[in-house]
């Protein structure tokens, strides 16, 4: 699952994401859908997946969701960022396990959006780890159990370059 299969403009430099496996499933404006499996790095002392792991997952999905696919003459010079989060976590996920999360935008007003993240757990090798969104699933796409909820607030700025990078 290492491999991203979908492309999106801020996926070339998200060396974060890539470190993570992040497997794009499905984009469309003001959506996002992508998946990874937990890894053992990915564990906190408790033998679970790490809350900060879910959480950057989750910000994965909402970053993608909140900025255009394919950018316009007007958004080219503008990003989408997080302007505050809030998750919960419902349960833990182990390693071995394949989440997914789902993105949906929920209300935007000028240059802001609420983004609701659904985060889901699977067994590896279930036919839930392996489910991929389609167009009639819509809200009843659920890959596994609930395991976080995440709700992600946006704004949308300039976009200024890294001195020192990419």
């Amino acid at each position: 699952m290492a491999e991203l299969t979908i492309t999106h403009p801020i996926l070339k430099d998200d060396y974060a994401s890539e470190w993570m496996g992040i497997e794009v499933l499905a984009l469309s404006e003001g959506h996002a859908t992508i998946r990874m499996t937990l890894r053992q790095e990915m564990l906190n002392g408790f033998g679970m997946a790490h809350g900060g792991m879910i959480f950057a997952f989750a910000d994965s999905a909402f970053a993608l969701a909140c900025n255009p696919v394919n950018p316009t003459a007007g958004e080219a010079d503008t990003i989408t960022v997080a302007a505050g989060v809030d998750i919960n976590f419902l349960q833990p996920a182990y390693t071995g396990q394949v989440i997914t999360a789902i993105a949906d935008l929920r209300a935007s007003a000028g240059r802001t959006g609420l983004y609701d993240i659904r985060i889901f757990a699977a067994d590896a090798g279930t036919p839930a780890a392996a489910a991929t969104p389609t167009s009639d699933a819509g809200a009843d796409f659920t890959p596994g159990e609930l395991i976080a909820e995440f709700r992600g607030r946006s704004r949308t700025i300039a976009k200024k370059q890294n001195p020192t990078g990419p």
